[in-house]
């Protein structure tokens, strides 16, 4: 009998659906306090989902839902980096 294997869920925190974790991408505060995109998914600190859409990025952006889970201000500059990552992959 094969073995079902749980596939792991995540919310996004611009369109607020829960998807595959394999799907979305992990942007990341590190203990340091820095904030970028974790392509990998394994850089140590807090993490929170992201579709692989700058539309959706664009969305948590303007309901400034990543200062929510990350408890912080982020700089625009770290938002225009992250959209030029999005857009490259």
């Amino acid at each position: 009998m094969p073995v079902h294997r749980s596939i792991p869920m995540r919310k996004c925190t611009g369109c607020n659906e829960m998807k595959p974790k394999k799907e979305l991408v992990r942007v990341v505060k590190s203990p340091e306090g820095e904030i970028s995109i974790d392509l990998t998914g394994k850089k140590p600190g807090r993490g929170a989902y992201v579709c692989r859409d700058a539309a959706c990025l664009a969305k948590a952006r303007k309901a400034k839902r990543l200062e929510r889970a990350f408890s912080c201000d982020i700089p625009d500059d770290v938002y225009d980096s992250m959209e030029e990552v999005l857009n490259n992959e």
